[in-house]
């Protein structure tokens, strides 16, 4: 039987440009975009436009039940300030700053004045990060940190978070589950049994009063694409444990490690609730990671812009569907890597675990 969101994922993949013009309230065209924006006429902020068009996740008119997800096509040190300034509230104290520092000399990395600009203006921040479980050189810290310095991170402390081991923090996905059991009728969507009751993050996390999550979102090989989710949800898992127990051996892809891979950013979450927040580049959409270095496809759709909110869930859904209003020959490729790994799994199981709301007030600045 359909889903209403399969009916949803439906809708917008066989969006076309004319159902952009909606009778309901007035448009205006996106230079980043080739489509319109529906604007809501009951604007909550002034200089601020609440937006969404047929087929997303962004309600109509401003809900305040729903999350704040602020949009902005300013590709700039600027535009990435502006939407931080957005949903900064809860970050106080020493702060990390979560951002996947790549392979080397991968062509598609954001610029580096994007997010050396932010971090300037964070008192006692630093970037963290940890090492990976692949072949690679970084997957020990002192050739990792070699890669950061090519790559340009060297500009501010970086903290690898398991350079000296792990720590384990509970994800209570198992226990939110067993609560929420007789809601599923028999019918689970996710896959019974299969759940990380703890997960090995980099130790040093215990440093950190506070986390960004400045994430370059993009596709990836494994999750189909990599959001805010992916950034923390195997970029906070140590090399050496954490993403052994997500992962598995030989790297499986599929549902179960896409919810292995939520679980495990569900512990961070809960970890920093209510000090943590989210920054989405869109920009350089690639098929692939940037943990695919200099080999990473060059991108096959234009640029969009920059997606912030304190809720992980409405990030990366705003994220998804701007991807697919993209015309069709722009979006062909990175939805056919999003579903070709079953890659919206990720946001129907982060609902699954209440981790946020796929509906959201998608506001312009």
């Amino acid at each position: 039987m359909e889903t209403p969101d399969d009916h949803r994922d439906k809708k917008s993949k066989d969006f076309s440009r004319r159902n952009f013009l909606k009778a309901a309230g007035s448009t205006i065209a996106l230079a980043a975009i080739p489509s319109f924006f529906q604007v809501s006429a009951n604007a909550q902020e002034s200089g601020q436009r609440q937006v969404t068009w047929d087929g997303s996740h962004a309600v109509s008119h401003h809900d305040p039940s729903k999350p704040n997800v602020y949009f902005t096509r300013d590709l700039s040190p600027e535009g990435v300030q502006k939407i931080y300034e957005k949903i900064n509230d809860g970050i106080t104290g020493k702060v990390g700053i979560k951002l996947h520092t790549g392979e080397p000399h991968g062509p598609n990395l954001l610029p580096i004045e994007y997010i050396k600009n932010l971090q300037s203006k964070i008192p006692n921040s630093a970037i963290v990060e940890c090492n990976v479980m692949y072949k690679s050189p970084r997957r020990e810290t002192r050739t990792h940190r070699e890669i950061i310095k090519i790559n340009g991170f060297d500009f501010c402390p970086v903290d690898i978070l398991d350079e000296d081991g792990d720590i384990m923090l509970p994800t209570g996905a198992k226990e939110f589950l067993d609560k929420q059991a007789d809601n599923f009728g028999g019918k689970f969507p996710f896959s019974p049994g299969i759940h990380l009751r703890e997960i090995a993050i980099g130790k040093h996390v215990l440093n950190y009063d506070s986390l960004i999550v400045y994430t370059h979102f993009k596709g990836h090989a494994m999750g189909g694409f990599g959001g805010s989710l992916k950034n923390i949800g195997i970029g906070m898992a140590s090399g050496k444990v954490g993403k052994r127990m997500i992962h598995g051996d030989g790297f499986p892809i599929g549902k179960e490690f896409l919810e292995r891979m939520v679980e495990s950013g569900k512990a961070t979450t809960e970890h920093f609730k209510g000090h943590i927040t989210y920054i989405n580049v869109l920009k350089n959409i690639s098929v692939d990671c940037d943990c695919a270095g200099s080999s990473a496809a060059k991108p096959t759709c234009d640029d969009i812009g920059i997606i912030g909110s304190t809720d992980i869930l409405a990030t990366d859904q705003a994220c998804v569907d701007l991807i697919y209003q993209l015309p069709a020959d722009q979006r062909r490729d990175i939805v056919e890597r999003i579903e070709s790994r079953l890659g919206l799994h990720q946001l129907k199981y982060m609902e699954t675990l209440g981790m946020g709301s796929r509906e959201y007030n998608l506001i312009e600045i």
